[in-house]
């Protein structure tokens, strides 16, 4: 019995080795990134510009993403994402309450946040919860239908940089957020709340940065299809962006559309897309003709067309080029890549960069 006890003990810490390692092996967390860097021209009738800057391609990005196993087709996760200016090795500013007073200046000591995402969720076969601050579903469709996706390159689209949806445009803080399961035979969706946090007594701006939205489509893998409808309150005026975006993959590439239609208060737009993405070798050559028009004075309105082609020298590293044409008309005075131009007047734009993820 005694060398049978000092078998025993010697196994102990061994099993408890192994006790931790099989729990250890449930979880994982994982450090991602992007950095993207992009020489800029813009050009227009004003003055002319030339610099350097991130996100030319895809967004540059600093993140940590983890996921735990709970058992019976549960889990939970968090993602901590925060968006870098490369090009001088600053921050990004985020909006801590969807409210122009909770958006710090670009540079500050407090710009450097996960301002690109921060949420934690749990996840099971009804879906998943999803907590913090994250994209908003009317945001989505603006990107995915977008063959330059959500960049500030020359190539992004008039109906992601025109709208005036102000801080919900693109992400939320304080959100609450529900995603339909991925077993659904094609169909998805999202719908979210977020809260401006502003207290009872605060009078008329009590609601402000607060709101919803919500997104709904189907896709496989020939066609896909989505809608998003969203309001954000404010006293000064509602902010609504309501958009539709599909796109069809053929044998030799996809096209996409999208149509968007936003209000600011008294204030409305209205906005589309056509282009499309063509494989060619190793690289891949990218299209858009994208347009947007006010409801202000003289109706002003822009359109453009771009053309980009991207090298992919691996899985994570692209070398990539682009090229846009802007015309302006009621007014308009709209540049590329920092230029400034007249009201009507024409601009243009060219962007060389390189991407690497990690």
């Amino acid at each position: 019995m005694g060398t049978t006890l000092v078998m025993k003990r010697a196994l102990l810490p061994l099993a408890l080795v192994a006790a931790c390692g099989a729990a250890s092996a449930q979880s994982s967390v994982t450090i991602f990134g992007v950095v993207d860097a992009v020489v800029q021209v813009g050009r227009g009738s004003v003055s002319n510009l030339t610099q350097m800057r991130d996100s030319g391609y895809n967004s540059s990005r600093l993140g940590f993403r983890g996921t735990e196993d709970l058992g019976g087709g549960m889990s939970a996760s968090f993602w901590l994402e925060a968006g870098l200016a490369n090009d001088n090795g600053g921050g990004q500013p985020t909006s801590t309450n969807n409210q122009a007073s909770g958006t710090p200046a670009v540079g500050s000591a407090s710009a450097l946040l996960f301002n690109r995402r921060s949420t934690v969720s749990l996840s099971g076969s009804w879906g998943e919860v999803r907590l913090g601050r994250d994209y908003t579903p009317q945001f989505w469709s603006l990107t995915v239908y977008d063959p330059f996706g959500n960049s500030t390159a020359a190539g992004a689209s008039r109906t992601n940089n025109s709208a005036f949806t102000g801080v919900t445009a693109v992400r939320a803080s304080n959100s609450m957020g529900y995603l339909l399961p991925q077993n659904l035979g094609g169909f998805f969706g999202q719908a979210q709340y977020y809260l401006g946090e502003n207290p009872s007594n605060a009078g008329a701006t009590k609601d402000d940065g607060s709101g919803y939205g919500l997104r709904a489509g189907y896709g496989n893998s020939v066609f896909d299809v989505a809608i998003a409808l969203s309001r954000t309150k404010y006293a000064a005026g509602d902010i609504r962006q309501n958009n539709i975006g599909a796109q069809w993959n053929f044998r030799l590439g996809r096209v996409m559309a999208q149509y968007t239609r936003d209000s600011n208060g008294a204030l409305d737009g209205r906005g589309f897309l056509v282009g499309g993405l063509l494989p060619v070798g190793v690289g891949e050559l990218r299209a858009s003709y994208s347009g947007y028009r006010t409801t202000a004075a003289g109706s002003p309105e822009s359109k453009k067309w771009a053309l980009g082609y991207v090298h992919n020298l691996s899985k994570r590293t692209a070398l990539y080029a682009t090229y846009a044409r802007l015309s302006n008309s009621g007014g308009s005075r709209v540049a590329l890549n920092g230029a400034t131009t007249g009201a009507n007047d024409p601009s243009t734009g060219y962007d060389l960069g390189i991407r690497h993820a990690f």
